[in-house]
């Protein structure tokens, strides 16, 4: 064992040395100096208890545990802060999803997406800064072309962790599609002027289709071409989910923009069934006549009518009765304005031209009637499989897919892309991709917001102190609140 040794030499200067016992013999091991005052005797008996610790690769510099103790001396200088928690957290989590085998710097841009989304390089930056990770440019550089070809690794991942976390068994599956549009005006093969959900129609786009649980939590994920109709989506994706994971039995829940009569056709040939929104304004007018005459207009009443796209269930709703009647009566007025005031520029909901004359569309506006208060569900299950509250039920959970974008959109900064080229696009998705995973699971196990789970890790710092006599740095770390070890018992329950 090693010892620190003090003796007085001729001119009474105190030598500090560092000794180990050794058959009954006394070997010095280091010799630190020696000293005249106290102050500097303080500081070489400190200098020896560091040099013993890395003698015996013991990092830290506090033996007794408690780091406060040596923040009063004059050596010590506090530089910073990390937020190591937060990254080992993370970091776990990717380790329940079984992401180990993932680049290493691939899982820490999926971290710094969570904790603060920014272009690539400039993440590199901000991992030294909060977590003390480094990462070279040429890293990322040579490691990004091979990432793309891992989303179907960890999506078979991510599916096999909803099955033991979530009783996850591809019964039934939420999708939808969404846009992310560029920084840009230039397309290309893959970015392209569309449809944009984000009011984005003069910026290039691509096109992103999700799938996720009944619980919301995210299991697949497909990139289009910005231009791509929505409705032209749904058939290839679940195909190729339901192939890969060797699926019997499957249902997907999606709106009414996914419904077309060639997609049913393939939905049946492929047998997967199905449940969708209906655009009632649409139907033809024998159907419209059918419904008009079988539906009790009474507060959750519903009726289920056979059509060539599966069975029509249409439910009636008060609230949403009264607030269709006031829409119409809106739209109604300005349309009435508009007949009075003509406009070559205008053109609203309840207006037709007729001989160059614009007048109200009477046989809309009394088909419209009809409607209110009514929505539509297609679904090609029959009534003794789920009855038509069940339908309504699972249409209305499309909300989950609908949190899952604004967590993808609003957290994780998902929009705009920065990047020009589709192996960089398609890395920056998969990345924001296995984010969204992460924050999703946090949210479902914790009962809060991956933005309070931010906050409340941000709390918990680790300080840096700069020992000026051995030049070293040392983390003095901070304990967890009971807030926080209530949360993390819950995202790692004991076994």
């Amino acid at each position: 064992m090693m010892k620190i040794r003090v003796v007085t030499t001729g001119s009474n200067a105190k030598a500090v040395q560092v000794v180990r016992y050794q058959d009954n013999k006394r070997v010095i091991l280091q010799h630190l100096g020696s000293a005249h005052t106290e102050t500097a005797l303080a500081d070489l008996l400190l200098l020896a208890e560091e040099w013993i610790k890395s003698y015996s690769e013991q990092l830290s510099i506090f033996p007794d545990e408690n780091p406060n103790s040596l923040l009063h001396l004059n050596h010590c200088t506090f530089i910073g802060v990390k937020y190591h928690f937060f990254q080992e957290q993370i970091s776990a989590i990717q380790g329940q999803l079984g992401l180990d085998s993932l680049p290493i710097l691939l899982k820490d841009l999926v971290t710094m997406r969570i904790f603060e989304p920014a272009s690539k390089l400039r993440s590199l930056e901000l991992m030294e800064q909060f977590f003390g990770i480094t990462h070279s440019r040429k890293t990322y550089y040579k490691i990004a072309p091979k990432c793309i070809d891992l989303k179907e690794a960890v999506e078979e991942k991510v599916v096999k962790f909803a099955k033991e976390h979530y009783d996850f068994n591809f019964d039934i599956l939420f999708y939808d599609v969404t846009t992310l549009y560029f920084e840009t005006f230039e397309e290309d093969d893959l970015r392209k002027n569309g449809f944009s959900k984000d009011n984005k129609s003069q910026q290039p786009q691509i096109l992103i289709a999700l799938m996720v649980s009944k619980e919301g939590f995210p299991v697949a994920y497909e990139v289009f071409s910005g231009n791509t109709f929505e409705g032209h989506t749904i058939i290839p994706v679940v195909k190729d989910f339901i192939e890969r994971n060797k699926v019997s039995s499957f249902t997907v829940v999606a709106d009414a923009a996914m419904l077309s009569t060639e997609n049913v056709k393939q939905l049946r040939a492929n047998d997967i069934n199905y449940i969708v929104g209906a655009r009632l304004g649409n139907i033809p007018a024998v159907l419209l006549e059918t419904i008009d005459k079988s539906i009790n207009r009474e507060d959750g009443h519903s009726i289920r009518i056979k059509t060539d796209n599966g069975y029509l269930i249409c439910s009636y709703s008060a609230v949403r009765y009264r607030k269709d009647l006031y829409e119409m009566n809106k739209q109604i007025e300005r349309a009435k304005q508009l007949v009075e005031q003509p406009s070559k520029t205008r053109k609203l909901k309840f207006t037709q031209t007729k001989n160059q004359k614009i007048e109200l569309h009477q046989e809309l506006i009394e088909k419209t009637q009809k409607l209110l208060g009514i929505k539509g569900y297609y679904t090609n299950l029959e009534e003794s499989v789920i009855g038509n509250k069940t339908v309504i039920e699972r249409y209305h959970e499309l909300y989950r897919i609908e949190q899952a974008f604004r967590i993808s959109k609003s957290d994780l900064h998902t929009r705009p892309i920065f990047h020009y080229k589709e192996q960089p696009i398609k890395l920056h998705i998969l990345i924001c991709f296995i984010a969204l995973v992460i924050s999703k699971h946090i949210e479902l196990k914790t009962g809060i917001s991956v933005r309070r789970f931010l906050d409340e890790s941000k709390k918990i710092v680790d300080g840096q102190i700069l020992n000026h006599i051995t030049n070293k740095i040392a983390n003095v770390k901070a304990k967890p609140s009971d807030k926080m070890e209530e949360i993390i018992s819950k995202l790692f329950p004991p076994h």
